[in-house]
């Protein structure tokens, strides 16, 4: 029977607390730390035949795979940030045995002890933007509904239409980049996103703003007040704030 591959969540440095001892990691296995160099790495046990090369083609196919998958990662990435600064690495970075870790970590020493140096003390927070869709726009009216007594009027009704979309589009956006400049101010480093697809992420309203800002613990707690500050500032836009989480978008690694 084969041992599986060691799977490898983040390196960190020696912990100053004990993880939770019920912790689970990918497929229900304990996480375990490896340390070498004077740097520690997160690990567990998993079966080749999910994480093999030729395996994981197939399985990052399969949506309800991937998503249990990623879930358990962010959640042991979720409990090393509670007691330590981690260094997230990818989804499904896997090696054939202790040994191939050591090696990854002794080729990338410097980077880690460097990110590791950057990132102490800090975490991510996100914030997105929203424009919400209004009543008119989440429903088309019934077709027999207020019919335009001309097609002049037709016309009229739908250049308005136009015109207050754009409107609201152009508040949404000077908004989003008004907050992003002041979060900014607050923040040691920020990163901008692609925004996210709504028809993909199932989130309602369309995304103006996706950021990360890399905020010291210390500094936190006003951080998150002048979010919650704008909040139902502008009519029709949503602020969403995520976070603390791992400093994924400045480790130099891809969630």
């Amino acid at each position: 029977m084969t041992a599986g591959l060691r799977y490898v969540y983040a390196v960190c440095r020696p912990l100053g607390a004990p993880l939770q001892a019920e912790l689970t990691g990918i497929g229900g296995a304990p996480p375990a730390l490896l340390h070498h160099h004077g740097l520690v790495a997160v690990v567990s046990t998993v079966p080749e035949h999910d994480f093999s090369e030729e395996s994981l083609r197939a399985r990052l196919e399969d949506l309800d795979w991937l998503s249990a998958t990623a879930r358990a990662h962010q959640g042991v990435i979720d409990a090393l940030t509670t007691v330590t600064t981690p260094v997230p690495l990818r989804l499904a970075t896997v090696f054939r045995d202790d040994s191939g870790v050591r090696s990854m970590i002794e080729s990338r020493e410097d980077d880690f002890r460097r990110i590791l140096d950057r990132l102490e003390g800090r975490v991510e927070w996100g914030v997105k933007v929203y424009v919400e869709s209004g009543p008119q726009e989440a429903k088309a009216p019934a077709p027999a509904a207020a019919r335009p007594a001309s097609g002049r009027d037709y016309l009229r009704r739908r250049r308005e239409s136009a015109h207050a979309h754009e409107e609201k589009w152009r508040t949404a956006e000077t908004f989003a980049e008004t907050l992003h400049e002041r979060l900014t101010r607050r923040a040691e480093d920020a990163r901008l996103h692609p925004p996210q697809n709504s028809a993909l992420s199932g989130t309602p309203g369309q995304n103006v703003l996706n950021a990360a800002y890399l905020v010291s613990r210390a500094d936190s707690e006003e951080f998150v007040e002048l979010v919650d500050r704008t909040k139902g500032e502008v009519p029709g836009v949503r602020v969403e704030l995520t976070g603390p989480w791992a400093a994924y978008s400045f480790s130099g690694e891809e969630r």
